[in-house]
């Protein structure tokens, strides 16, 4: 299908922008109840947006556009639904099943981003302390990484007496917090047009690199995966995703289109950038738990088999869950808004 593009928007958009003033209100007043004449109106707002996607789709167009539209149909869907099936207008347990990881899938080019710089700060911290072992000590700015390897096993392994349960606690909050602190610091480095949190990757990958080559390097390779794999299979993830936020408000701070103002493109993600970082955040107090009560443990007092099965375990667990969750429901909006776009066209 060949459309006048710039006739097609200047015809559409007011219809489109009319559908987003009503999903506003709906959305901003729970309570809010339409009359009869103004959901017919609503419904045939959200029938022509759906035909309006497939024309925008299977023609030359406007990326910025198409998104827009995507966002504001699955808006626009989910109210319809939702309110027909009698459920209640926000319910947590569907937003883990369903909104978080279908926003990490929308939004996969960012997390694939994200995952890039780190893995390239990985390679260059790992290959940088093994030209330079007296790098060291810059490369790694905790105390308890520059010793080395051998000792600090030996030491981890030798210890009789560990920490108490109050101070477990103390520790796993501490280490909720200062993640969580620190993803949303993640996030908001977007504003720099996404270059402050590709640093904060990178940083990061040269650290996890050099630690890893130090440890490997060492022959410990079961104390480094025993004791990094339980948290840090949820935990690096979820830097990631937080990365993933900030690069996803990049995307809308830079602007593909000048089309659309800045409001506008900040509206338009700051559904997705709310909903990945709470995602994250719920991920590092999982992995704020692990880290104080099970990753801590060491042999003889936990075997490094079972640890390293638990990570595994976990990570299958999260892999399934961001990539398979809410797929149901994704395919019957497709198939909903199907027959009303062929129809609308």
């Amino acid at each position: 299908m060949i459309i006048d593009l710039p006739r097609f928007l200047i015809e559409e958009r007011k219809y489109w922008t009319e559908l987003e003033r009503t999903l506003n209100r709906v959305e901003g007043e729970p309570v809010v109840k339409l009359g009869i004449d103004e959901v017919r109106r609503f419904h045939y707002l959200y029938q022509r947006a759906c035909a309006d996607l497939v024309k925008i789709q299977t023609s030359a167009h406007d990326r910025a556009v198409s998104e827009y539209l995507e966002s504001l149909v699955a808006r626009a869907y989910s109210e319809i639904y939702a309110t027909r099936r009698g459920q209640e207008r926000f319910s947590v347990l569907r937003w883990v099943r369903e909104s978080f990881p279908q926003a990490f899938r929308r939004r996969r080019q960012a997390f694939a981003l994200a995952l890039a710089l780190t893995l390239f700060g990985g390679v260059f911290g790992g290959v940088a302390l093994r030209l330079d072992p007296d790098a060291k000590a810059i490369l790694m700015p905790f105390p308890h990484l520059k010793i080395d390897p051998k000792e600090r096993v030996k030491m981890e392994e030798g210890q009789k007496e560990l920490p108490g349960g109050n101070l477990k606690a103390t520790f796993s909050a501490f280490l909720m917090t200062h993640n969580i602190r620190v993803a949303l610091f993640t996030l908001s480095l977007g504003v720099t047009w996404g270059i402050g949190t590709a640093f904060l990757l990178f940083q990061n990958g040269v650290l996890l690199g050099a630690v890893v080559a130090d440890y490997v390097g060492a022959g410990e390779t079961a104390f480094l995966v025993g004791w990094l794999l339980p948290h840090g299979i949820i935990e690096i993830p979820a830097v990631l995703i937080a990365a993933q936020a900030g690069f996803v408000l990049a995307g809308a701070m830079l602007g593909r289109s000048q089309a659309r103002p800045l409001v506008d493109r900040l509206r338009l993600v700051s559904h997705d950038l709310v909903t990945l970082i709470a995602g994250a955040a719920l991920l590092l107090v999982w992995a704020g738990i692990i880290e104080a009560f099970f990753s801590q443990y060491h042999e003889p007092a936990l075997p490094y088999p079972l640890k390293i099965a638990f990570g595994v375990v976990e990570g299958v667990i999260l892999t399934i869950y961001l990539t398979a969750a809410g797929r149901r429901s994704e395919l019957e909006s497709a198939e909903a808004r199907e027959p009303s776009a062929q129809a609308g066209s």
